[in-house]
């Protein structure tokens, strides 16, 4: 460690021999592929987000090790994308392990905040609070393995939802058809305002109306790097665009991002639909799993095959800015960690958000 050096960059100023060898520590990681680790998606992040940061560590002229995040007022830090980014953590090489608080220090930060930690991440062991499942679709044996294992274990679902795209193809005009990767900005202009209708609908905030993410989705949706490119598919209904989904693919994984459907097909399950057709696409295209990204959901459950852990927290180095930070995230975070460990009492919650939200958006 002593011959190791650290030095904080802004992500713009990676260089091709960085970036280079960031992409070889991580397909040397043995950890899945999600492009929300490489360092394209840093770079993006950084365009629309000016703190953004890369430590850097350089074993002689070799760099060995890469820390993404963002540098808010008064030291504060979060992981990369904090609030849209579903993996977070370091990229190491083996043997490589700074201290959690030692890390702050070479980054200025009194703290760093994460809410989908990776698992596997030793530098941060002992700092998350809170563990969730990610539910992943495994179509590594192929999409006919994967609808088999549905028919076993999700019989009704399939059946259902089958049924509902062959009735979707014949009361709509025109013959049902599925787009892979869509290029068409038009159509990701109708998901985002798809996805924010629902966000009001249901009273979430509507993450589409921070420029920023809007701006990073428009300018991922344009990337093709080989470990992050966007992928916009879209389900339509003849020249009608009936789901969309839009989310970010490495060589190997596909994480699922922002789906939405138009509510008028809402009967047909046109989002489900999409999935499956997802699932087929991906499959042909030799991408071996689509993580549907931490949190429950119907759906999820139903098309899951299995699941990965992610993980919430923070580092804190101690000092007063230490209990400032318990003061402003724990009180939160474990009123909702309560209501989640309460399904009837989250289902309460759900509904008065709708509630709230048809009080403030009434048609």
């Amino acid at each position: 460690m002593s011959a190791v050096r650290v030095r904080i960059v802004g992500a713009g100023e990676l260089g091709a021999r960085e970036i280079a060898a960031w992409r070889a520590l991580r397909a040397a990681s043995g950890t899945p592929g999600n492009p929300f680790m490489e360092p394209e998606f840093t770079r993006e992040v950084a365009r629309v987000r000016p703190r953004s940061r890369v430590a850097v560590w350089w074993d002689g002229d070799e760099p060995v090790g890469f820390f993404p995040y963002e540098k808010g007022p008064l030291g504060r830090g979060r992981a990369i994308g904090l609030g849209v980014s579903d993996s977070q953590g370091a990229v190491l090489r083996p043997g490589l392990r700074p201290g959690a608080r030692a890390l702050l220090r070479h980054c200025g930060l009194v703290d760093w905040e994460f809410d989908n930690l990776e698992d596997g991440q030793p530098v941060f062991e002992g700092a998350a609070v809170e563990a969730f499942a990610s539910p992943v679709i495994d179509v590594g044996a192929g999409y006919a393995a994967y609808e088999a294992l549905l028919r076993v274990r999700s019989p009704t679902f399939l059946r259902t939802t089958l049924a509902k795209e062959r009735r979707l193809g014949r009361q709509t005009e025109g013959k049902l058809r599925f787009v892979f990767d869509e290029r068409d900005p038009a159509a990701l202009r109708t998901l985002m305002a798809w996805k924010s209708a629902q966000y009001r609908r249901t009273g979430r905030r509507d993450r589409f109306a921070e420029e920023w993410i809007s701006a990073l989705v428009r300018a991922l949706h344009g990337l093709g790097a080989p470990g992050c490119s966007g992928v916009l598919s879209v389900l339509y209904a003849g020249e009608r665009p009936v789901a969309a989904h839009f989310g970010l693919r490495s060589a190997t994984v596909l994480s699922c991002w922002f789906p939405a459907y138009d509510p008028e097909f809402a009967r047909f399950s046109p989002g489900l639909v999409l999935h499956l057709r997802m699932a087929e696409a991906a499959a042909a295209a030799g991408i071996g799993l689509l993580d549907l990204g931490r949190g429950d959901a119907e759906y999820k459950n139903a098309l899951k095959t299995g699941e990965l852990t992610v993980y919430e927290g923070a580092v804190v180095r101690p000092g007063a800015r230490a209990a400032l930070h318990w003061l402003r995230r724990e009180p939160p975070r474990r009123a909702h960690a309560f209501v989640r460990a309460r399904p009837a009492l989250a289902a309460r919650g759900r509904t008065t958000l709708n509630a709230l939200a048809r009080l403030r958006n009434p048609r």
